[in-house]
């Protein structure tokens, strides 16, 4: 069955992965590999190609009217609940790499002849509902704090977030909500896709796994987190112009942090 198959994987069994627990020394090791992968396979130009065109849909909102501009940060920053999903394409490159195949990026539009691409598909659009999830719930709180006036103009805009008590207060607890959104997709996603691409086991073990990474490795999986975000934010600074380099360096050390925490179902070491 077709949707048995997204949801169990190929086996139509539930299967469980045996993950490992690692320390920090492993994510820089990650990272590492992941800059390898990127000098070997520089996709700069590629990710130039996606990034300004995002760049582009967030200055047409900005400058669409007033009304627009409560969701100009959120839509920035959400981009992170979808990167993981945005990264399939790295993913396979640094899988390709790693078994000794042509690693050329005309390989990496192959995940479109996954077996598992239902699952994939699946995990995608729990993505995309949770992205959706995060600007209602921004826009509804920018509005509890400020009202449903739209701002009168950018200057004000900016005035009231930094120097009102309501702005900080926006600030403040807008990043928490954004975190707990932030947390959701880590403890979700955090090795779910490239799982997909490495092994047919399902969205449901996919998922299951990487919150079973997270529970099993909680101190690292936050690390990992705060470096994810550390680097998105410097990425975002010289005009987004750092995401180029930032998003690959991330999507192909998260295979590797994929690589160290998941067992091989061939592997006798001991699993947790």
């Amino acid at each position: 069955m077709a949707s048995f198959h997204v949801i169990a994987g190929a086996s139509e069994t539930l299967e469980h992965t045996r993950i490992r627990k690692i320390g920090v020394s492993d994510l820089f090791d990650a990272l590492r590999r992941g800059v390898d992968d990127f000098m070997v396979k520089p996709s700069h130009i590629v990710f130039l190609c996606l990034i300004y065109p995002l760049v582009g849909v967030v200055l047409a909102v900005w400058t669409s009217g007033n009304n627009a501009l409560p969701l100009l940060f959120p839509l920035v920053s959400g981009f992170a609940l979808i990167g993981p999903f945005a990264a399939l394409g790295l993913y396979e490159i640094s899988r390709r790499r790693e078994a000794g195949l042509d690693a050329s990026w005309s390989h990496a539009f192959e995940v479109r002849n996954s077996p598992a691409l239902p699952a994939i598909a699946a995990v995608g659009i729990m993505l995309l509902a949770i992205f959706i999830a995060w600007l209602l719930t921004a826009q509804a709180f920018y509005q509890q704090v400020f009202g449903p006036a739209p701002p009168e103009s950018l200057s004000s805009f900016i005035s009231e977030i930094f120097a009102t008590g309501r702005g900080w207060t926006l600030i403040v607890l807008g990043h928490a909500i954004g975190f707990v959104f932030a947390a959701v997709v880590l403890c979700t996603t955090v090795v779910a896709f490239p799982l997909l691409l490495d092994r047919d086991v399902g969205a449901y073990e996919a998922i299951h796994t990487s919150v079973r990474v997270v529970l099993a490795n909680p101190i690292v999986m936050a690390v990992w987190g705060l470096i994810v975000a550390v680097a998105l934010i410097i990425g975002s600074l010289p005009v987004f112009a750092g995401l180029a380099v930032v998003l690959p360096i991330l999507g192909h050390a998260t295979w590797h942090v994929y690589r160290k925490v998941v067992e091989s179902p061939t592997s006798t070491k001991p699993v947790g």
